[in-house]
This record gives C-alpha cells, sequence and structure tokens, in this order.
C-alpha cells in the first residue's frame, strides 16, 4: 500500500483525543510519554490464575465516565453502547474539540471518520460466549456492540460526519493504514477532514492465552513491578504485555488548516505498507527488507534515510520485533557506527501493546515530539542486548532538534508499514 509522490496538498495533525491507562488528554499522553511515567499495572480484568497464565501486568482503563466526555449524548443511548464504543466516541469528541474544527468549519458531507481495531469489541463477545450474560442478546443494542466498526459508525453520528466512515482490521499495521486511507481521502480532496483512529480493548484472558502460547518471550510474565514488564532491547527483555483505549487524531490539508488558524502539531508526509509475503509470524531479520520499505516510504516525499532525525519504533520487548528494527537501521546507515545511528524509542513500556491502535499511538507521540522538539525516551532499557545496543533515548526525555521521523509497525501476516513526519515550521 503506498501512496502517490510528494503532493502540493501536505496534510497536518491537528488534533489528538486521547482515552488509554491513566491518560485522559493530549497534554496528559504527552507527560507520559515524554516523562517515561509508565501506565502499565497490575492486571485486574480478569483472574489469570485462573486461566493459568503467569501474566500480571496490564495497562487498564480503570474508570471511565461517559457523562464526563460525552454530556450531550442521551443516556439511553449511552446504556445501550459498550465501553469500547463509548471510549472511542469520546477520543473522536477530543481529537475535533483539540483540533478546533467546529461545525462551521467543514461541511459535515466531507467529514469523514477512519478506524482501526485488530478484534473489534472482544471484550464484550467473550462475556457472552461463555455464557456469563444470557441476556446480552436481549435488546436493540446488542446489534451495536458485536461489531468491530460501530465505535467509528456511532462516532460519525455522535460528531456529524457524513463522509466516508469505516474500519480497517489488520493487526498491528492497521492504524498506520487507517492513516493511510486518510491521507488518500484527503488528498484525493473527497474529505476535508479525517478523523483517524483506532480502539482496542483486548485484555481478556484468550488473547493472552493465545499469545502466551506463541512461546517464551513474547508476554511479560513480570510479577514484581508492573511498570518494568516491558523493556525493549534491554538483555531481560521477555515481552510485551496488554493496553487498552482509544487515541484519534484530526488530519486536514495544511491549506484548510492554516486558513482557519489552526495549530498544527506536525506534518504527515506519506505512508508505505507491504506484505513480505514470507513468514506469517516472523518479520525480515536481516533487516534489509524493511530498509527498503523505509527508503521508498521517503522516497514519496523527497527525502532519503539522511533526512531522518529519529525512528519511532514499534518496540514490542520481544526477540524479532527488536532485531528486526535494529538490523533495519544498520542497513539504512551502511558504514556509519552504532553511536551514529539516528535515535530510535518505544512507548510500549508506558502503554503497554494496543495492537490495532500502536500505529496511531506511534503516530501521535512523534507528532508530538516534533512538536515540542523532544524525544520521548525508552524506559527500563538498563542493560541494552549487545546486539541492539546504539541510541534509545534511554536517559530520558531529549530536548534536541527534530525535523523529520519515521513511524515504524509490523505485525502477524508477514506485514510492514512506515509512516513519514515532518516538523510543522520544517
Amino acid at each position: 500500500m503506498s501512496l502517490p509522490p510528494h503532493t502540493d496538498e501536505p496534510v497536518v495533525v491537528t488534533g489528538i483525543g486521547v482515552q488509554l491507562a491513566g491518560t485522559t488528554t493530549q497534554e496528559q499522553f504527552w507527560e507520559n510519554v515524554s516523562g517515561g511515567r509508565s501506565q502499565i499495572g497490575r492486571l485486574t480484568r480478569f483472574d489469570a490464575a485462573a486461566a493459568g497464565l503467569p501474566v500480571h501486568a496490564a495497562a487498564e482503563i480503570t474508570s471511565f465516565d461517559a457523562a464526563r466526555f460525552l454530556p450531550d449524548l442521551d443516556p439511553r443511548h449511552a446504556a445501550k453502547y459498550s465501553r469500547e464504543i463509548l471510549v472511542t466516541m469520546a477520543a473522536v469528541t477530543q481529537a475535533r474539540e483539540d483540533a478546533d474544527l467546529k461545525d462551521s468549519a467543514v461541511d459535515p458531507r466531507r467529514l469523514s471518520v477512519v478506524m482501526s481495531s485488530s478484534r473489534g469489541p472482544l471484550a464484550w463477545w467473550q462475556p457472552v460466549l461463555r455464557g456469563e450474560d444470557p441476556t446480552a442478546f436481549a435488546d436493540k443494542g446488542a446489534m451495536f456492540r458485536g461489531l468491530p466498526g460501530c465505535p467509528a459508525s456511532l462516532s460519525a453520528i455522535h460528531t456529524g460526519a457524513r463522509g466516508l466512515v469505516t474500519t480497517v482490521s489488520n493487526a498491528c499495521v492497521g492504524g498506520h493504514q487507517a492513516i493511510g486511507v486518510a491521507l488518500r481521502e484527503l488528498r484525493a480532496h473527497s474529505s476535508d477532514a479525517v478523523l483517524v483512529g483506532g480502539h482496542e480493548f483486548p485484555i481478556v484472558p484468550e488473547v493472552a492465552q493465545c499469545y502466551h502460547a506463541a512461546g517464551k518471550g513474547v508476554m511479560s510474565t513480570e510479577s514484581e513491578v508492573p511498570g518494568r514488564a516491558v523493556r525493549p532491547y534491554n538483555a531481560d527483555r521477555e515481552g510485551f504485555a496488554l493496553g487498552e483505549g482509544s487515541v484519534v487524531l484530526c488530519l486536514e490539508r495544511e491549506s484548510s488548516a492554516r486558513a482557519r488558524g489552526a495549530r498544527i502539531y506536525a506534518r504527515i508526509l506519506g505512508h508505505q505498507s507491504h506484505n513480505e509475503a514470507a513468514h506469517p509470524t516472523t518479520m525480515d531479520l536481516t533487516g534489509h527488507v524493511t530498509a527498503g520499505l523505509v527508503r521508498e516510504a521517503l522516497a514519496d516525499s523527497g527525502l532519503g534515510p539522511e533526512d531522518v532525525d529519529y525512528y519511532c519504533a514499534h518496540g514490542t520487548a520481544t526477540r524479532y520485533n527488536d532485531l528486526a528494527e535494529s538490523r533495519a537501521l544498520r542497513a539504512l546507515y551502511p558504514g556509519r557506527s552504532d553511536d551514529l545511528l539516528p535515535p530510535i524509542s518505544s512507548n510500549k513500556p508506558i502503554y503497554g501493546h494496543t495492537f490495532g491502535i500502536a500505529g496511531i499511538i506511534n503516530a501521535a507521540a512523534t507528532s508530538l515530539m516534533l512538536h515540542h522538539q523532544t524525544l520521548a525516551p525508552t524506559i527500563n532499557l538498563t542493560d541494552p542486548d549487545p546486539e541492539l545496543d546504539h541510541d534509545h533515548v534511554a536517559e530520558g526525555a531529549r530536548r534536541t532538534q527534530v525535523r523529520r521521523a519515521v513511524s515504524l509497525s509490523f505485525a502477524f501476516g508477514s506485514q510492514s508499514s512506515v509512516l513519514t513526519l515532518e516538523a510543522a515550521d520544517v
């Protein structure tokens, strides 16, 4: 999946809505990501011991008040919706409000909503299928709660969006691909603004079981300090923790955003996604395939690897992911010593692995790094694996000049994705 080469219609991020563990505003999101404040705590969503799982940590949303974030939503409607739907509606509303995108600023027929979710409403289906809620199908709201696309559809109804409304489901590259759809809409002038994001609520025993079954080092078993459960690139890394929530970006063409005086966080230059058509669960470990994809994505914007100041990693703290990313960097910069490779960091230790929204979280974090000219760190990196020992911004937030950045995303199904971004004042 690729976009047309360099366009005269740059696309910019004007709004960010966030509903994640311990986080309900983009300001809190930035504080947590840049300050290295992990929101991963002790797992409470289900009894792991009863499920026979050595899993103890997760990034959970411990409370959510729909009336606070959706005060104009009729309580009778809210009662029919699942938590996933309501949280997503809140993030969509926040992104539009953060962009100050008033009704008068965009024709509703040209306002679109594009979402990503790897599994849809699994958190709702799980107790239903177990027979724990025999009345779950007994009301009209059931038709909403069971469909993966309903959070997008109901968010569009709530915000008055009458343009394209759709949901991408493609594992961990889905968030990037949703942004790719939004870029096409905007560059083709089919939409004037797109609220693009994702929703994921995977903290259920079935999801934990399937990843635990994949083998040692996929899911973290950290039991003493939940905030240290995810340790990308560290010698003792042992996998990821599950995370949940919704994050949404408001994207517009730069010309219209500047015409209405909107604040711009960052410019999105382009997106490339491909299927390696190789191993279904392991990405290319030579680094050369991913490096080629990055080069293609940069070339679409008239850039090369030498123009990149920072890489926002997928960073799952799993053996194959960490190796693939480090080797891709070395393949991109042949002849450079490790200490001269561009900085790279992961936010998975803050919010866990959120699958379908991981790429959206990366895009939001990278946009804010470009906006604040500060790189967010990889926390919990105290003893780097010798093969992965390069510039991970492990010392904490780094104030520096960041002009252009790349976000990386990998997924089961032999898929990889690259998003290129630029500071708004470049």
